[in-house]
């Protein structure tokens, strides 16, 4: 049986890894009487942890949020996992964390294992990164943002669009995705009734938040991949779909675009760019026999662009 402190330790472990436990089965983990579990809860409410408790068959014990901040345990993973993500924070594109990262990555180096430290410098020692370029998020405005989607708070804010000009959004905010070096926020736009996406650099919270709000469904299973397709048609507005007479294989690796076999020797390429004058370049340097499905108008600037390049003067 675990001496008193190893055990405390052990029940703050279980206690931090799941939301839920029944007095029986922290009982079972430990090896103790629930009788003992109770006493040990008592000693972590002496120590801060605000471990909240319910009667009766169905009750059972979950860890809380104090007014403190007490310890937190780590398992191994979990230590290593903190402190690549407090060294990569200190140059991150969050504004207004940098020193605090530093703060918390120092305390943390401070109590490591000497192998974990090891494992730490020695992926932090291989790995290059290049300067970060763009625009920076305040860190504030994600934590307010993330707080408003937990609580289904609507949120008021100045937003800055494409052109500069800025104007009063309000959005029922469902959860703040990542894409390379920027933030954004999926929300429900309340004015113009749809899913939007919003760069969270370009946001003025105004205080206080709107309403409480009842969610909606997503704009798809995986709102990650729904803001990688909206991004994609904001950035490329225009789409063209060809039939391309070679295997699907002969472009992978050479186009940005889509490409889907039909069979051994066909494929369907679909291309995206910001003007067909780009498209009629890119598909005509694949070096591939193809065939225009959409738009019609693209033969016309595949001909142009076939004659200039037979021209005599080239």
């Amino acid at each position: 049986m675990l001496d008193t402190s190893a055990r405390l330790l052990r029940l703050l472990s279980l206690l931090q890894a799941r939301r839920d436990w029944s007095s029986a089965d922290l009982a079972e983990r430990l090896g103790v009487a629930p009788r003992t579990v109770r006493r040990d809860v008592d000693r972590l409410r002496s120590l801060g942890y605000p471990v909240h408790s319910a009667p009766g068959v169905s009750g059972g014990y979950r860890l809380g949020a104090g007014a403190e901040l007490p310890p937190l345990l780590l398992d191994d993973e979990e230590a290593v996992a903190v402190a690549v993500g407090l060294r990569t924070a200190a140059n991150g594109t969050v504004t207004g964390i940098e020193e605090t990262s530093l703060r918390a990555l120092a305390k943390l180096e401070q109590v490591l294992p000497a192998r974990l430290r090891h494992r730490v410098n020695t992926l932090q020692r291989h790995t290059v990164r290049i300067n970060r370029e763009g625009p920076t998020v305040d860190a504030d405005v994600l934590t307010r943002v993330a707080a408003a989607c937990r609580d289904h708070e609507q949120l008021r804010f100045d937003y800055t669009g494409h052109q500069g000009e800025s104007a009063l959004r309000k959005a029922e905010p469902h959860s703040l995705v990542t894409k390379g070096n920027r933030w954004y926020l999926v929300g429900w736009d309340v004015d113009r009734r749809d899913w939007r996406t919003y760069r969270a650099d370009r946001i003025r919270l105004r205080t206080p938040n709107g309403p409480r709000f009842t969610p909606r469904e997503p704009p798809g299973p995986d709102v990650a991949a729904w803001l990688q397709h909206r991004l994609a048609h904001e950035m490329w507005p225009v789409e063209a779909r060809f039939r391309v007479h070679a295997p699907a294989g002969r472009l992978a690796g050479r186009t940005p675009g889509t490409v889907e076999p039909v069979d051994d020797r066909t494929c369907l390429l679909t291309l995206r760019g910001d003007d067909l004058h780009l498209i009629a370049m890119v598909v005509a340097f694949l070096d591939v026999d193809f065939e225009v499905l959409e738009p019609l108008e693209l033969k016309e600037r595949l001909r142009a662009l076939g004659e200039r390049l037979l021209s005599p003067r080239i």
